[in-house]
Formats: C-alpha cells, structure tokens, sequence
C-alpha cells in the first residue's frame, strides 16, 4: 500500500509540474531572447587586453586563496604543503577566508601559521563568495585558488604560472591527482563541456593525460590560477550559483566568450581528497539537487542562439518526464525541486545574462567549442610557413599492412610517395588485435603512428537514421584522438579515407579538411538495389535512403573531395552544385608503376583471373554471376579455358559443388604481381559499386589485357579509345573473353594502351605531388579569407 501511495504520488508531483513548464516555457523562452538582445544592444566597449603578466625568467609573486568553512582537519595536515610550494621572499602570499567556522580554525591559524594572512567572515558565503572576500584582498597580479583538501607539489607554482607569458590567458589548471592513489580517479583538471540532448554535460579527461599545456573549458576553483585584473572584470564567482558547484564553470566560459584563454597545465601537481569539505556536510540528495539547478541557471545565462535554446528546454520537458519512473540523483537529472528553485532565481539570472551578453565577444556555440584541441589550434596556430612540409593527418578506416584489398593498394602506395612531400601522421582503424604487429613494423615511416581496434560490427545500434557503414565506424576513441592529435601535431590537412570517415570532419577556419571518396557510397547501394530489383529487400532501400541523407550531409563539412572519376564529381554535383569548386576528379591517388613491370608476352595459355578481397559484397556478387551465368557459355566453346581467383577471404565465397574443374581457387597471396603477370586475361565481373577497381589499374600496368563489366571499368575506360573489353550481359561477357582469346593482337594492342593510360593519369609519384600542390594552394585560399574577415 505504502508503494502504491509513493507511485502515486510521484505521478501527481510530475503531472503538476510537467504542466506548470509547458506554460512557463514560452515566457522562459521570450524573457532569455529579449535580455540577451538588451544586452547586445547596450554592449560594452573595449576588451581588456594587456601586456602579458610577465616576460622574464622570474616568474610574478602569486596569491593564494584558500577558502575555509570548518575544515580544521584538513588544514592542518595539507597547508604546510602550501607553506612550503611558496617564496615569500618574492612576495607570494598566502590568504585563507574562513566562512565563519565553529571548529576552532580560525584560532589555530593564528597560532600557529605566521606566514597566512586569516580574513575571518561574519557569516558563510560559500565557496564563491569566500573566495571573492580573497580575491578582493590579494595584492599579487596572479591569484591561485586553492581548496582546504589540497595537497601541493613543492615546485608547483612554476609551471602553473608558466602561461601567463601570453596576455590573453585567463586560467590555468593544474593538474588534479588524488591523495589516495588507490581511487577510481574522476577528475584530472583537464575539463571538457557539451550540450547533448538539451543538457550540459561536464567532465574531466582521465586517461592518457596529454604533455604540454592544453585548452579545458573551466578552470576549477580549488586547483587553478587566474588572472587577478581579469578575474575582477568579470566580477568574481557569480552568486547565483550559490551554495556551490559550476562558479568556475561560469567563469570558465565567460572567459573564452570575452576571447580570452583557459588552459591545463599537466606540469603543475595538486593532490585532492575528493568532496573532503562539501561530501562531509550534505548528503549526496542534495548536492545533485544543487549541480542539476545550477546547471539549468548556467544554460540560461549563456545559450542565446535559437536552437541550443529550444533543446534544453526540452531536455527539462524530458528530464522531468523520466522523474517519474527512473531517480534524478545519478546523472543530475532535473527534478521538480531543482526546476522550482532555479526558477526562484530567475530575476537575479536574468540580470546575469544581460551583463554577460554585454561583454561576450564570441557567440555561445564557438565558446563552447573553442577549448576542445582541434578547435583550439585552428584558432590560435601559425600559418604554414612555405620552407615547411606539410603536416598531414592521414585516416585510413581499414588495415593497411599488407594490402589485402584495392583501396589498401592505392593508400599505401599513394603514402610511399606522400611521405616525401609531406610530414604524415597515420591513424589506422584495424579489424583485430593481430593486425598490430604488422603496422607497427612501419612506424618509423612516418611521423606518428596510431593504430585503434575497432569493436565488432554485431554491437553496432541498428537504429537510427546513421547508414551501417558509418555507425561501424563510429569509435569513440578516434573521436578523442584526432583532435588531440590535430592539436599535439599541429596539423595542417585531415586526409579522411572512404565516405565513411567523413562523420570525423568539421569546418574549420584555417585547418584543411580533404575526403578521398574511394566510392560514393549511396551510388554503390543504389546499384545494388537496380541489380538485384525486388530481392534487394526493406533493408537495402532503408540503408540506400540512410546513406543519401548522410554522404551528402557530411561532404559538405569537407574543403576539398576528391573522386575517382568523372561520374562520381558529375552525380556529387548534381546533389550539391554549390560544391562544384570543393569537388575533384583530376588529382587521384596512384600505384607505384615500377611495383608492376609490363610484360605483354609469355603467359599461361586460356588462364583468366580474377581478383579481389571477398569480404567486399560487389566483389563475391560479380564472381557468383562469373561462375554461375558467364563460365559456362565460356567452357563450352573451349573446355581448356580455366578460372583463376586469387584474393583474401575466400572462405566466404559461395562456390557450386562440386567445384568445376576449370575452377581454381588460390586464395590470399603476399603478391599479386606473379599472378598478374602469367594470365592470358584478367576478368572483372562486378556489377555494383561505385569509384575505381583498383584490381584493374593493377593489371593495364601489368600489360594483362583486361574483360569488364563497365561498372566494373568505371572511370578506366573509353578515354581516347577503348582500354578494355566490355560486357554487360552474360553472353556479351563471355563473347569479349573469348574474342580476345582468339585474337591475341587486339588483346596486345588494349593492353599497351592500358598502360599508356596508367603512366598518364596514375603514376603515385606524380600525383603526390600534384595534391601536395593543391593543397597548399588550397590552405592559401583559407588564410586570405581568415584575414579579410
């Protein structure tokens, strides 16, 4: 009964309040829009920019803020740490701001430590208003805030004062250990921030702590520096956030919209009890209740642009609803006691917004965007000086070493000679665990080497408007990585691989962002619907439609694309004419021609191959249709003529049983070149896909004369004259075949021009250096319109 009665009432303390913001969420809405274009309006002039706080190798006197509310404890076992990281003889100081406690505190420190200055308040401000009462009472041009828990490196000021040599730094953290090594480590001082689903997600990074300073979003309060003059012109901690949680936040983003900087430095050690003042005083109920309105006064303080609006409040409608069945606390989630006392506050927030609107320099979205590392770095990184090599970024979603398949073939010959040209910097997505070793041999080839694993596809989510070839490659860690690499390397060009990696592109204003679409993916499966008809089934038009609306959404994030043929830039065009200029078929990638000598004559006589790597579909698809429909009108007419299919995967080929004897299946080889060079004729079956068989580049190199479907021959045919023989029918395939059987002379003769035809057009060498060339052209053209902004 008791149950029942608490379900109940949850049902009827939802519903109420549910209904009270569905009618309070318009006026919301109108009263944010209205006080930020008042404050846009009455917009302040000026910035405060100056001289960076020092220049020499003598670092600036600091002060240190600790605030203080019945901690007796924790100072006396962590302060002398403080006492000892100081040089008084410089001029640090040391302030500790007691909130009026009762546990004897302020007596202690006035006994026994000479060095603090006591600033004793009448009543309990908390944290932010202690911590104004010390910023107010410092007289050093660099304030550090420390919490009462806080153990400290003797040497840590140091480096934590290190970047205020530049004049727009507000903040540096240092960064955050535990005490206790044996804890789960939760924070580390390098913060990050995101709206996702309406609501402001907070976090610190805590893995693979990165060398060097680095952009964060917030400075945190107990650990952190600041620029004291700055510090003041934003007002301190505001009050609204009162008792505790997100001032520094507050402050942190306040700071970027106004241009200035917030940075981590790793250098700089500081050792926290976790929660050791405010865990010990409040229940874990009401701090979450705390952190949940303080992050709904903060989204209503900062979000002005429409959309970022829109949803968080409808993350409240949502947060609210899912009150009712799940408990708030975990995530803080916004309940209806969170909701009535952030709107308590509403006034006092409000006027926190006009005064901060106007101040901003910088829109919301680019604040919130400007401390994640790629970003930061297209803001604040050098030019590419013209003496310089281009430092590349190059991202490949498939294994690489050996090359088991066409794509591995063009990338990897491609950055044979890219390397010469450019600085590159590999990421490799691998299937497996095992495929390390074999790409670690080549690490020293490049500049930097980074190899992630990808899950299996089986825990992909099938939902969702995401085409599957995109949600397989949808890897938190590499989403991690690339920024941070962008930012550590200093890249100049993120070279995506395959449409699929185009989900890791963004716009960026000086960095550029170039897609190698080896295929166009939603022409592939559209393909492969107009080949199969009704068999192609709801899921293959369902992935046909998911792949349209993502490829032609995510190219646009892209500076420059290059295709494999003029099919591909003409269908791209068509979708998206305004990206005529972004879209190239004339730079490609390439194989390395001396890999493959010409050698016309002395072959097996009536061999055909055919190659590939049969995990791809269009590849098993084009065979099936060989053996099944093709082979045996070819056998028929010469029972000598015989099959050969070399390639990886080729357990997954669904070979007729028994298995014919003019049927030879080799499997995966270390090199296809010997292949290549003792069949009469190479034979390429494929029916769908989309972009450059690469099988066939290889083989017109070779001087093996060449039967394909024109899908098959895309973009490698009818240039000035016929490279290869065509058929599109089963018999017309099978007449090609054995036409050039018969006629070894017309087979010659194609396969010369074949290789003409590669020399021209796919010489790796040459084309590394022409896209080298492009892209520099291209990074040019960047930075004439950053500076005519």
């Amino acid at each position: 009964m008791t149950w029942t009665l608490q379900i109940l009432a949850r049902l009827l303390l939802t519903s109420a309040t549910l209904t009270s913001w569905v009618l309070l969420s318009p006026i919301l809405f109108l009263l944010l829009a209205l006080t930020y274009q008042a404050g846009r309006h009455r917009r302040a002039d000026g910035r405060l920019d100056g001289e960076p706080l020092f220049q020499g190798d003598t670092r600036p006197p600091c002060t240190i803020v600790i605030p203080n509310w019945n901690g007796l404890d924790l100072l006396q076992r962590y302060l002398q740490s403080v006492i000892e990281a100081c040089d008084f003889d410089l001029g640090d100081e040391i302030i500790i701001v007691d909130n009026a406690s009762t546990d004897g505190s302020v007596a202690w420190l006035r006994a026994t430590c000479l060095q603090a200055r006591v600033l004793a308040l009448d009543s309990n401000l908390g944290f932010g208003g202690g911590s104004n009462a010390g910023i107010q009472a410092a007289t050093n041009p660099i304030v550090v805030l420390l919490n009462s828990d806080m153990r400290v490196d003797r040497d840590f000021l140091a480096p934590l004062i290190q970047p205020f040599r530049e004049a727009d730094v507000f903040a540096v953290a240092a960064q955050i250990q535990f005490s206790d090594s044996a804890k789960r480590r939760e924070e580390s001082g390098l913060t990050y921030a995101r709206m996702r689903g309406g609501r402001l997600e907070l976090g610190h990074q805590v893995e693979s702590i990165p060398e060097g300073v680095q952009p964060c979003f917030y400075p945190g309060g107990g650990s952190s520096a600041f620029n004291r003059r700055m510090l003041i012109a934003l007002g301190g901690f505001d009050h609204i956030f009162r008792p505790f949680y997100l001032e520094d936040t507050d402050l942190g983003f306040e700071a970027w919209r106004r241009g200035w900087r917030v940075v981590f430095q790793p250098a700089s050690v500081v050792f926290h009890e976790h929660r050791g003042t405010i865990g010990k005083h409040f229940t874990p109920g009401y701090i979450n209740s705390i952190v949940a309105k303080n992050r709904l006064l903060f989204q209503w303080k900062h979000l002005h642009s429409t959309w970022p609006v829109v949803q968080s409040i409808a993350g409240v409608t949502a947060d609210i609803l899912n009150s009712c069945f799940v408990s708030a606390d975990a995530d803080h989630r916004v309940t209806s006691a969170a909701l009535f006392h952030a709107l308590k506050q509403l006034p006092e927030t409000l006027a926190s917004r006009y005064g901060s609107a106007r101040h901003a320099r910088r829109a919301d979205t680019e604040a919130l965007a400007l401390h994640q590392p790629d970003v930061y770095f297209d803001h604040y990184g050098s030019p590419v000086p013209v003496d310089r090599k281009l430092r590349v970024l190059f991202v490949s979603p498939y294994p690489l070493y050996p090359p088991r398949h066409g794509g591995a073939v063009l990338i990897t010959q491609s950055l044979d000679y890219m390397r010469a040209y450019c600085e590159v910097h590999l990421v490799v997505v691998l299937e497996e665990e095992a495929e390390r070793e074999a790409h670690q041999q080549y690490a020293a080839d490049f500049a930097s080497l980074h190899l992630i694993v990808r899950r299996p596809a089986s825990s992909c989510g099938r939902l969702g408007l995401h085409p599957k070839a995109s949600r397989e490659f949808d890897l938190p860690e590499l989403r991690q990585l690339l920024p941070r690499l962008i930012h550590d390397c200093q890249i100049d060009v993120l070279q995506l691989e395959y449409t699929q990696m185009a989900q890791y592109a963004r716009r960026y204003q000086r960095i550029l962002t170039a897609l190698f679409e080896h295929d166009v993916y939603f022409q592939t499966v559209g393909r492969r619907i107009f080949t199969r008809g009704a068999a192609s089934g709801a899921k293959t038009i369902l992935e046909y439609f998911r792949a349209l609306r993502f490829e032609l959404k995510a190219v646009q994030q892209m500076d420059y694309i290059q295709v494999c043929t003029q099919d591909n830039a003409q269908l791209l065009r068509a979708y998206l004419p305004h990206m005529d200029s972004r879209i190239d078929a004339n730079l490609r990638a390439g194989i390395q021609l001396s890999a493959y000598p010409f050698s016309p004559s002395a072959r097996l006589p009536a061999t055909l191959l055919f190659v590939g790597n049969f995990r791809h579909t269009p590849n098993r698809e084009g065979l099936r249709w060989l053996i099944d429909h093709v082979m045996p009108a070819v056998v028929a007419t010469d029972p000598e003529i015989r099959l050969r299919i070399v390639g990886a995967n080729c357990d997954q080929i669904a070979l007729p049983m028994p298995t014919p004897n003019w049927l030879d299946v080799v499997g995966e080889v270390a090199q296809v070149q010997p292949y290549l060079n003792e069949c009469t004729l190479f034979v390429c079956p494929v029916l769908t896909g989309s972009g450059v068989r690469v099988k066939l580049l290889e083989a017109y190199a070779s001087g093996t004369p060449v039967v394909s479907t024109s899908v098959g021959a895309e973009g490698l045919s009818e240039n000035d004259g016929p490279l290869c023989a065509l058929g599109d029918s089963p018999a017309a395939f099978a007449s090609a075949i054995l036409q050039l059987l018969k006629n070894p002379d017309e087979a010659a003769k194609l396969a010369r021009k074949a290789r003409e035809f590669v020399e021209a057009n796919w010489d790796a060498e040459a084309n590394a250096r022409r896209v080298e060339q492009r892209y520099r052209e291209l990074l040019a053209i960047k930075l004439q319109k950053l500076r005519e902004r």
